[in-house]
């Protein structure tokens, strides 16, 4: 088995710049973007980091910088033990990481739904394009200014807005599924659960 000192120096000698990064369940370490896909590929061929188990980003919020940090999870299924890789997007404004699909077909689905729910772009993925919300929908709902709750949604009828005495349909408060408004333009629509009231002990809050 691989110990963590020899996991250190083989990334170190790939990428010198690479960091330890705190962690408390396994090794991890903080390298740059350009050199992120060099890292996997070492820890997948000399390691036995043959899974990648798992990639998603972190926004730090608008007020840091860098806002994006992408990390990828990997396992080895040999050594039964698991390492993970952070880098920093370079660009706030418009976050970007090279593509993993070349070293883990797997890694299509995770970056699409990175990219969907963050925004940042795989470079070099071959179909990067939503695959939990709409073409056309302008959120990135794991984003910082993105309210926890989902967005509300403006009742589409004065007469009910007056009868019930709100402006608005709450937004989702459960778990999916979600489904888009009927009649909305796809870019305006927000999803909305559907009501599966019926099997809940307690009524959602408002």
């Amino acid at each position: 088995m691989t110990t963590d000192v020899a996991l250190t120096t083989a990334v170190s000698q790939i990428s010198p710049a690479a960091t330890p990064r705190a962690s408390l369940d396994c090794p991890a370490f903080n390298v740059p973007a350009g050199e992120a896909i060099a890292v996997l590929q070492l820890l997948r061929d000399t390691q036995g980091f043959d899974f990648l188990m798992d990639l998603t980003a972190i926004d730090w919020s608008a007020e840091k910088s860098p806002r994006f940090t992408v990390v990828w999870h990997l396992y080895s299924s040999t050594g039964h033990r698991y390492v993970r890789v952070a880098a920093d997007c370079a660009s706030d404004a418009d976050p970007a990481m090279p593509t993993a699909v070349g070293l883990w077909a797997g890694a299509d689905w995770h970056e699409r739904e990175c990219f969907d729910m963050f925004g940042v772009k795989f470079e070099g993925h071959p179909d990067l394009r939503r695959i939990l919300m709409w073409d056309g929908y302008p959120h990135f709902p794991l984003r910082k200014e993105f309210p926890l709750a989902g967005l509300p949604t403006a009742l589409p009828d004065a007469e009910i807005a007056a009868e019930t005495g709100t402006g608005v349909i709450a937004a989702p408060m459960a778990g999916g599924p979600f489904v888009a408004t009927p009649g909305e333009p796809m870019s305006d629509a927000e999803p909305r659960a559907k009501d599966e009231a019926w099997n809940e002990k307690t009524e959602k809050p408002i």
